[in-house]
């Protein structure tokens, strides 16, 4: 099977660098990738801004010239700048997530802020806050009169979280996860900051959103996180989400069509594998059915009047994934190391392959929006564009 692990249905679209060239707008088609760049569609963002872009790709792929096959990609190595490469699927979007949207997740939140960012504590905090909790959030409506009364109960048991909070109050958390132009794709190096010792991967559906909030499609992310550092303090949130190649997306976007909604990504199931180069070997799953807030909603609150995105964006929708797994000692839980291989899967959408590394070794984030802009404009291909 192909390591895109792409279905054989569904019009899927992405990015990928062209040696010589650059960033070119591309499709599947069977075995190949094709290119849809043209002034209509110079970008992602002006690709996803068109009332109906499944339809468009598919009216343009037979005749579309193909750039490569998919083993070629899936073989090709970054070496220098300008090597042929899968890209991340956006380019001009604003990259957003939403965070503790899962009952589970949200627990380990309230564990790693009761820790203070130290995985020595979490094991016994765990313990006590499971007594005190067990699964009674699970079903709650954020917002609802029960997810009151349940914050009353834990206040008065001083449970209460900010994490608890956006959990299961009224308002979602919403943050910018990487700046446009800076996240990464299928085959690249993920970034760990340094000073990082308590951190995992976070297995997400990601929305592709038009500037209308209309929500064109979905693929798969990788929204990895710094559980010491966020533990720390909330207010170093950017710190902990916010680095060189922290944020990973692909392998490609699936475009909504007469046979793929978003009731297809609120059913979806993602799985997940970390194995070592030492051996280790970590698997979980994330079910989309288990989310307490629907994605139509997160995008809502994303986007509005209260809100504009010119450029659209791409929405993490949180994650159910929180290892527990004693990695390197008793009691401390789950821990990256550099070199481990991250796979996060679902049949509809692909498969997203990293591979871990710190992000001071990560490539350097150096083509942005004015490279790109330039180099599009130099290629002729700006004329069309949508506003």
């Amino acid at each position: 099977m192909s390591r895109f692990a792409l279905p054989d249905d569904g019009v899927f679209v992405g990015r990928m660098w062209q040696k010589g060239l650059g960033p070119c707008v591309i499709a599947r088609r069977g075995g190949d990738v094709v290119d849809l760049t043209s002034p209509e569609a110079p970008t992602m963002r002006d690709l996803l801004e068109m009332d109906a872009p499944a339809s468009w790709v598919t009216r343009r792929l037979q005749d579309a010239p193909v750039l490569a096959t998919l083993a070629e990609l899936e073989d090709a190595s970054p070496g220098d700048d300008d090597a042929q490469r899968v890209l991340s699927p956006a380019d001009l979007q604003a990259i957003k997530a939403c965070g503790v949207t899962f009952a589970a997740s949200m627990v380990e939140r309230v564990i790693e802020e009761q820790a203070a960012g130290d995985p020595d504590l979490a094991e016994g905090i765990r313990a006590r806050i499971g007594r005190a909790i067990g699964d009674n959030l699970r079903g709650i409506v954020p917002g609802s009169d029960q997810a009151a009364e349940v914050k009353a109960v834990l206040l008065r048991e001083g449970l209460w979280s900010q994490y608890l909070e956006v959990g299961i109050g009224p308002d979602a958390e919403v943050f910018t996860k990487a700046q446009p132009m800076s996240s990464v794709g299928w085959g690249a190096d993920i970034g760990i900051h340094p000073i990082s010792r308590w951190n995992n991967p976070e297995p997400e559906i990601v929305l592709a959103v038009d500037s209308k909030g209309r929500i064109k499609g979905g693929t798969l992310g990788n929204d990895v996180n710094l559980r010491d550092v966020e533990g720390r303090s909330a207010l170093l949130l950017g710190k902990a989400k916010d680095n060189n190649a922290s944020a990973a997306l692909g392998p490609f976007i699936r475009l909504f069509d007469d046979s793929f909604g978003l009731d297809d990504l609120r059913a979806a199931r993602l799985t997940l594998t970390v194995e070592g180069a030492d051996g280790y070997r970590l698997e979980g799953a994330s079910s989309m059915a288990e989310i307490s807030r629907d994605p139509a909603d997160l995008v809502a609150q994303l986007m509005g009047a209260h809100h504009q995105y010119p450029d659209g964006a791409m929405l993490y929708l949180g994650t159910l994934f929180a290892p527990v797994q004693d990695r390197d000692a008793p009691g401390q839980g789950f821990t990256h190391h550099t070199g481990d291989i991250v796979t996060i899967s679902e049949p509809s959408l692909g498969a997203l392959v990293n591979r871990v590394a710190l992000c001071t070794d990560c490539p350097p984030w150096r083509f942005g929006t004015a490279a790109l802009m330039r180099n599009l404009a130099g290629r002729g291909l700006l004329g069309g564009a949508q506003a």
